[in-house]
């Protein structure tokens, strides 16, 4: 039975992985819970609290930097609340049209809120390509936290 669970957190590991990048999986929390699941197969011997906290809080930094790197890199090009805005909902409104959907939604989203506030064409589409900017921040981020993630696991199982 063991084995079988240890395959599965690696599985969830990997799924995870790919979730760094592919923006329809929540990368982060399923690489966590793979981690979590192989400590506990192993009764936290190799890998106890300590570590699972350590781990936990950089995969929640990673998480919450995801969430507001599309924003940001809005806000970074001088984009107004409401194509901040804009890009927010994008990015939520995009999650239900899949992979396209989460690519284009807050480029959209941002560019919508900035023609609302009143300024050109022009500068809206600045503004949702600092979104995209921001967006692909936002992926390059969670995946170096993703990989410092699985590097502290097995770091701290093989010193165990």
């Amino acid at each position: 039975m063991d084995i079988a669970l240890y395959v599965l957190s690696a599985v969830l590991i990997l799924i995870g992985l790919a979730g760094t990048i592919l923006p329809a999986l929540p990368g982060i929390p399923v690489i966590f819970g793979g981690i979590w699941l192989a400590a506990a197969v192993d009764h936290y011997q190799h890998v106890g609290a300590w570590w699972l906290s350590i781990i936990a809080v950089l995969g929640a930094i990673g998480f919450i930097v995801d969430i507001v790197a599309t924003a940001l890199g809005a806000k970074r090009v001088g984009a107004s609340k409401r194509a901040i805005w804009g890009a927010a909902v994008g990015t939520v409104v995009g999650m239900f049209f899949g992979i396209p959907g989460l690519l284009f939604g807050p480029f959209v989203g941002a560019v919508g809120g900035e023609l609302l506030s009143g300024t050109s064409v022009l500068r809206s589409a600045h503004v949702g390509i600092g979104t995209w900017i921001g967006l692909l921040f936002g992926t390059l981020v969670k995946l170096v936290v993703s990989l410092a993630m699985i590097g502290l696991f097995g770091f701290a199982w093989l010193i165990a």
